[in-house]
């Protein structure tokens, strides 16, 4: 790719938060004081190290602490702010917000969830397809506003698998068979030009490789 070329990609990275202490075991969803654990710190740390081999040109975060938590050590390392983006928020679980998954897993509307995303709303709460909506306008918004750049959005599972299967042109009901582990970077392409182009994804739920072959040097 010569540099014409790469002036106009935009390059969305999506990083899932870092591990908490209840990260496997509750649907924390947005109630506040959720910290990043010991490993998630660690897991923070690794992740700048990784995302600073690339020319980063802006780093949003949604509000919540954890996501915030496992942005700072990329905006100190890159010398950029961590820009609040409430359209990266976790989905609202509603009513189900701090419960088990195991006690979840056994409920019948799990069966809908893992199978049919698009017709379910989370008692009280957001529905997976206003969930893939919000995903789909945020990084829209982001990506014209850094044409050719390369910006990092750290975000939370749901949200960046719905992102990931929406840019692959995955069915939205086929959205659970993508894993983000914690601090994973997915990436996904945009051109500029045509304006009508279609995103390219470039690598899901990177948890170990350089990143450094994402853009040119």
């Amino acid at each position: 790719m010569n540099a014409e070329n790469e002036t106009r990609t935009t390059l969305v990275l999506l990083v899932r938060h870092g591990q908490t202490p209840t990260t496997g075991k509750i649907l924390p969803g947005r109630a506040p004081g959720l910290y990043l654990s010991e490993h998630g710190m660690q897991q923070a740390q690794r992740v700048a190290e990784r995302l600073a081999t690339l020319p980063i040109s802006a780093i949003y975060s949604s509000p919540m602490e954890r996501t915030k938590q496992t942005a700072e050590p990329t905006g100190a390392r890159c010398g950029l702010p961590v820009v609040e983006e409430p359209g990266l928020l976790e989905g609202d679980f509603g009513d189900w917000t701090g419960a088990k998954l195991t006690a979840l897993m056994n409920l019948p509307e799990w069966t809908t969830v893992q199978h049919q995303p698009d017709q379910f709303r989370f008692p009280n709460g957001e529905s997976f397809v206003e969930i893939r909506d919000r995903m789909a306008e945020t990084l829209e918004k982001l990506r014209q506003q850094h044409p050719g750049g390369t910006v990092v959005c750290f975000s939370h599972a749901d949200p960046i698998r719905i992102a990931v299967a929406d840019a692959l042109g995955t069915p939205l009901n086929r959205f659970q068979r993508i894993s983000i582990s914690p601090c994973s970077v997915s990436a996904i392409a945009y051109q500029t030009e045509p304006a009508d182009s279609e995103p390219s994804v470039l690598t899901v739920n990177s948890t170990l490789e350089s990143l450094a072959g994402l853009r040119p040097s």
